[in-house]
């Protein structure tokens, strides 16, 4: 018998009321991902069908996502090193184009998320925020919420791609 979702198990122990939807989404899109790829085939994983972003985008992006968005969140800006990975996301690079790789690279990056958003005052929800080099604006609570949505619209979008790929 299937787990009902996230959301649907209650609070998160020390996670603030206010932050409990994105950190929801965030386990759900990770539970899903782990579950979908658990037998997918690697020689697959940079597949681009029908002109789609592959698997491994996919799964490069929602980690990168989530790591630069949070740094805004934070108030800080992008370091050389996020920088380059971005610029690096699509293309499989050194141990960075396997699958379990890719996938524990996820599941990091939300672990992290989870602490910065258990560590978060939530009076400063609505702080603003800028966002990459010409500091466009937002707010803490803005950029959550942004990270949870973009990740799960990703999630979406690898399941449809996964789907066209093993029926192949």
């Amino acid at each position: 018998m299937s787990k009902p979702e996230v959301w649907l198990r209650g609070p998160l122990n020390d996670m603030p009321g206010l932050l409990q939807p994105v950190a929801h989404a965030l386990l759900q899109a990770r539970e899903e991902i782990n579950d979908l790829m658990q037998a997918f085939p690697e020689e697959l994983l940079w597949e681009r069908p029908a002109g789609l972003a592959s698997p491994g985008f996919h799964l490069q992006h929602m980690a990168g996502v989530i790591n630069r968005i949070f740094t805004y969140a934070k108030g800080g800006q992008l370091n050389q090193e996020q920088l380059d990975t971005l610029n690096k996301e699509g293309k499989p690079e050194g141990n960075g184009d396997n699958l379990a790789y890719l996938l524990q690279a996820f599941s990091k990056q939300v672990d992290d998320a989870l602490i910065q958003l258990r560590e978060t005052d939530v009076a400063m929800l609505e702080d603003k925020r800028g966002v990459g080099r010409a500091m466009l604006p937002s707010t803490v609570i803005g950029l959550y919420v942004h990270a949870a949505e973009h990740t799960m619209r990703h999630a979406g979008q690898l399941l449809a791609t996964v789907k066209v790929l093993n029926e192949k």
